[in-house]
């Protein structure tokens, strides 16, 4: 068997939020130790300007490629350089053997393979120029890894100048590498709580991170790639307003046509519930618990059609938010009843029983969650992937 491309990295794609980017200070020698401690919001415009993103490969590879997506956009973006740093020195990607390319509307993507070995969990830096006026970006929103906003194109310079940072990612939307056969992709896919809200910016602490390493130290494992496909403020049925398509309506995109793809782990339906149940929430905002399963069902019935295998996550308490309800609850556990009992997911992770509170069940400890009550800091993070039997991504 020969060697095959699959996903090393990942991020879902939404359209740039209404936000502007803030002052900041030059891009430091040394980027990938200075991630900041607060999230800057994305901008909301490029204008003739070179981004810089990093992003951590979760296996190994003897070359490269990346994706870029342009899903949210609303007219064609044009790419006048793009480079990968390296050790030895930026490399140039190309597409089609062209040094520029036209990212369409809606479309997605990849640069030529670049002959490199990439070792597992080595974090890359994509430059991107962007020669045009007033580009509106397709962007992951919660980043958790400083980027970097700065004039004119410097995309192979090792150090930027006048750069502004954020924390988010513009228009990447995957890194693949030529990994051996035996390698796949787990495909973590969900909503705030699989995006890592509320961890540690920089420390790479979202759980589907902390998974991917308990992988790569396994000895008995070929490679295991997980990548992030979580958007904070995502549901199972409906598009969130200013935070992305329904997981309906992105699964395909964002699970099923990543390369390497053989195993999904579904942790979702919360936002389905909260959103319902908030205060003048329209009818049409309104989701049951069969509603919901509904849609589980529709996502385990794709994966199975394409022969991947999905996990299914019970949804953990949030009796320690201020938007938590007796409703609430009561829905919760129609829906982990159904994700435990049915029998539908080829496995099931029971999340809910390894972060609730033995003392009061309805909410986390406090030492697993944040202030907010709902998302897990970064222990709450380390505890989700100590959960996962690894033998679940054995075959």
């Amino acid at each position: 068997m020969e060697n095959h491309w699959i996903a090393t990295w990942g991020t879902a794609q939404q359209l740039a939020p209404a936000a502007e980017l803030g002052g900041g200070p030059e891009m430091p020698d040394e980027p990938l130790d200075q991630d900041s401690d607060a999230p800057q919001p994305a901008p909301t415009a490029v204008s003739a300007q070179t981004v810089r993103m990093v992003a951590r490969s979760t296996v190994g590879g003897t070359a490269v490629r990346i994706a870029l997506s342009n899903s949210f956009g609303y007219a064609p973006v044009r790419i006048g350089a793009a480079f990968l740093a390296r050790p030895d020195g930026p490399a140039r990607l190309t597409f089609g053997g062209r040094d520029a390319v036209v990212l369409p509307t809606g479309a997605q993507i990849h640069s030529d393979p670049l002959e490199y070995e990439v070792p597992a969990q080595t974090d890359l830096v994509v430059s991107l120029y962007l020669p045009d006026e007033d580009v509106t970006p397709t962007v992951h929103q919660v980043g958790l890894r400083t980027a970097w906003l700065a004039p004119g194109n410097q995309a192979a310079e090792p150090k930027l100048r006048d750069a502004t940072e954020f924390q988010s990612y513009l228009w990447l939307t995957g890194i693949e590498v030529l990994a051996p056969p035996t390698a796949a992709t787990v495909i973590a896919f969900g909503d705030s709580l699989v995006d890592g809200m509320e961890t540690t910016p920089g420390a790479d602490a979202p759980w589907p991170s902390v998974l991917a390493r308990r992988l790569t130290a396994h000895p008995g494992l070929p490679p295991r790639a997980v990548i992030n496909m979580g958007i904070s403020g995502n549901r199972v049925l409906r598009e969130t307003d200013g935070m992305g398509a329904s997981a309906l309506a992105r699964f395909d995109r964002d699970a099923l046509a990543r390369p390497g793809a053989r195993w999904i782990i579904l942790f979702e339906g919360g936002n389905d519930i909260l959103f319902g149940l908030m205060p003048g929430a329209p009818d049409s905002e309104q989701a049951t618990a069969t509603d919901i399963i509904t849609g589980y069902r529709m996502l385990i019935d794709r994966a199975h059609l394409h022969d991947l295998r999905i996990i299914g996550c019970t949804l953990p308490p949030i009796g320690g938010s201020p938007v938590f309800t007796p409703e609430f609850e009561d829905l919760r556990q129609q829906l982990n009843r159904w994700i435990r009992d049915s029998g539908e997911f080829d496995a099931v992770t029971d999340l809910d029983a390894a972060l609730r509170d033995p003392a009061m069940p309805t909410r986390m400890p406090a030492e697993l969650v944040s202030d907010d009550g709902v998302h897990p800091n970064d222990a709450g993070h380390a505890a989700i992937a100590e959960v996962f039997d690894l033998g679940l991504f054995r075959e």
